[in-house]
C-alpha cells in the first residue's frame, strides 16, 4: 500500500471536510455538520494557507486517509519556529497501514527544508493508542505541562 501525503489546497476541501466529520464522531464529539465543514474547509484552505499551510493529507488509493492540522509559532525562547500539531488523525480503516508514520515523516521533511527547528504536539493522557505510536517514533515527553484554554465568555473578557 502507498500512502500520500501532500498539503491540502482548496481543491481538496471536500476530503478535508469528510474527515473532519469523521474525526468528531472519533473523538466523541458532536457530529459536525457536513455542509458547515465544507464551509470552513472552503474557508482555510482559500483564504488562510497562503503563508503557512494548515492541514496535511494522507491519501490511500486516492482516498483520504488521515490529516494533521498544523500550525507554524515563531520565536520562543531558542529564536526558531516551531510547527504545532493540533491533530493527527488516522481513519480506522487505514490505521497501523503507516498514515500516521507517513504524516509524521511528511511534516519533519517540512520542518528540514524550512529551517523549522521541533515539531511540538499534545495527546490526551487516555490516548494509548497514541501514546504507544508517538513511543515508537521517539517522541520525547517534556515535563508535567498544564493543557489550558481560554474561550466563550472568557475569550471576551480576556
Amino acid at each position: 500500500m502507498t500512502v500520500d501525503v501532500r498539503w491540502a489546497t482548496i481543491e481538496d476541501a471536500g476530503a478535508l471536510a469528510a474527515i473532519l466529520c469523521e474525526m468528531a464522531v472519533h473523538y466523541r464529539q458532536p457530529p459536525l455538520d457536513a455542509d458547515r465543514a465544507l464551509s470552513a474547509a472552503r474557508k482555510w484552505l482559500g483564504e488562510e494557507s497562503p503563508a503557512y499551510p494548515h492541514f496535511a493529507l494522507a491519501f490511500v488509493d486516492r482516498e483520504v486517509s488521515g490529516l494533521a492540522s498544523v500550525a507554524i509559532a515563531h520565536p520562543g525562547i531558542d529564536l526558531q519556529r516551531l510547527l504545532f500539531l493540533k491533530d493527527l488523525f488516522v481513519r480506522d480503516r487505514a490505521r497501523n497501514a503507516g498514515v500516521g508514520r507517513a504524516l509524521i515523516g511528511f511534516l519533519a521533511d517540512h520542518c528540514l527544508r524550512e529551517g523549522i527547528g521541533r515539531i511540538d504536539l499534545t495527546t490526551e493522557d487516555w490516548n494509548e493508542g497514541a501514546l504507544r505510536f508517538y513511543d515508537r517514533l521517539g517522541v520525547e515527553r517534556h515535563g508535567q505541562k498544564v493543557f489550558l484554554r481560554l474561550s466563550g465568555e472568557a475569550l471576551k473578557s480576556g
